[in-house]
């Protein structure tokens, strides 16, 4: 072990003011949703483990694949769809514990949510330094849908998976890195994210170093094996073969059109007043991170990094399905927040107002993740 990675190693003690600046964000949170909840009569606790996927997990995590609902249009919802490892550790939670399925998941996400914020200081810490690294584990949880991380979703413990997958790429563990890629990949279908970047990082280390060490084999080849295993399984149980899995995303509306259908979605909002505005904010979001993006390039973010956060924004924005939803499907993009928080870090380090800027956007992101998750919600 070098002096290098002695110094990167990202104990508890030095991830401590990132750990417990995301865990006050998220407590502050779910306060004000219980708050939000209590006024409108409604149960928070409901709101974070019974709605929307959080039941198809559950009933995954209770019954098993094979559920499915049939639409008025003829479409099937199939509970394949939904990938197994959080369901796993949701029966698995249950079954320990006096917990439902549903309060296992959130127990989960909690958790998850915590090991997320780690990892992604540790990732920040490594490439910008720790100041940069705390602020950037703290604007992640501060993120507008930042309630996701809180509730039986899978985004957490994918986010989770995914950040410690990265660290270990940029480190060059490749063992690791790949078995991070392939529980990631048992996680959400962006699991091919994580792959790409343990593929592309392991190549780019094979054309500059002209051998190809044993470990980089086992992780590249152990990193897909998440999920190509459900991919194939779910293929076999349907019948669909190789295509099986995109069949049953496709009855649920599903697919990769190139952003097309987005585009159309944001079009149709110029029908009327009020709809522009809406379409003008989606425009407007859409820039902004399409800018980080390129910000991070410039910056000289690591491939790895630029090719994950490309990989998850582009199966994100280019997808057709539920539009709603493409928030939270992008925050596992945490790269993207690299150049505010390392702007943050600077800052801090001349005047403590930086410490006031998180604190709005926590107060900002609590408020609306209560109005969010107490309305339409992230389907």
């Amino acid at each position: 072990m070098t002096d290098d990675d002695r110094q990167d190693r990202p104990a508890p003690r030095r991830a401590a003011p990132a750990l417990l600046g995301y865990a006050a964000v998220r407590a502050l949170g779910v306060l004000v949703l219980a708050l939000w909840s209590a006024a409108e009569g409604k149960s928070w606790l409901t709101l974070l483990t019974a709605r929307w996927d959080s039941l198809w997990y559950t009933r995954v995590a209770e019954h098993g694949y094979g559920w499915s609902v049939t639409l008025p249009d003829g479409s099937v919802h199939s509970n394949l769809a939904f990938f197994p490892l959080l369901p796993w550790l949701e029966r698995l939670g249950s079954a320990l514990t006096p917990l439902s399925y549903g309060q296992a998941g959130m127990v989960v996400s909690w958790l998850a949510s915590l090991a997320a914020a780690w990892g992604i200081y540790a990732v920040g810490a490594r490439v910008s330094g720790h100041r940069a690294g705390v602020c950037l584990a703290v604007l992640w949880g501060a993120l507008p849908i930042g309630i996701v991380a809180s509730m039986a979703y899978s985004e957490a413990l994918f986010t989770a998976l995914a950040a410690w997958g990265l660290y270990a790429v940029l480190r060059r563990h490749w063992v690791t890195a790949g078995l991070l890629a392939s529980l990631a990949g048992l996680t959400r279908p962006i699991g091919a994210a994580v792959v790409a970047a343990v593929w592309v990082a392991a190549a780019l280390w094979v054309r500059r170093e002209r051998r190809v060490p044993w470990r980089l084999v086992a992780g590249v080849l152990l990193a897909p094996a998440g999920a190509a295993s459900y991919v194939l399984w779910v293929g076999h149980r349907t019948g669909g073969g190789l295509l099986g899995y995109l069949d049953v995303q496709g009855q649920w509306g599903n697919g990769f059109d190139g952003g097309l259908a987005f585009a159309r979605f944001v079009a149709d909002k110029f029908t009327s007043l009020p709809g522009a505005l809406a379409g003008t904010g989606l425009i407007v979001g859409v820039v902004l991170v399409v800018w980080l993006y390129v910000t991070g390039v410039r910056q000289g973010q690591p491939v790895p990094l630029l090719v994950y956060t490309g990989v998850v924004l582009a199966l994100a924005l280019c997808s057709s399905g539920y539009f709603g939803s493409k928030p939270r499907l992008m925050l596992p993009a945490f790269p993207l927040l690299l150049p505010p928080a390392v702007a943050l870090a600077r800052w801090h380090t001349r005047r403590p107002a930086a410490a006031w800027v998180l604190g709005g956007l926590a107060l900002v992101s609590a408020g609306y993740g209560a109005f969010w998750l107490g309305g339409s919600g992230p389907p």
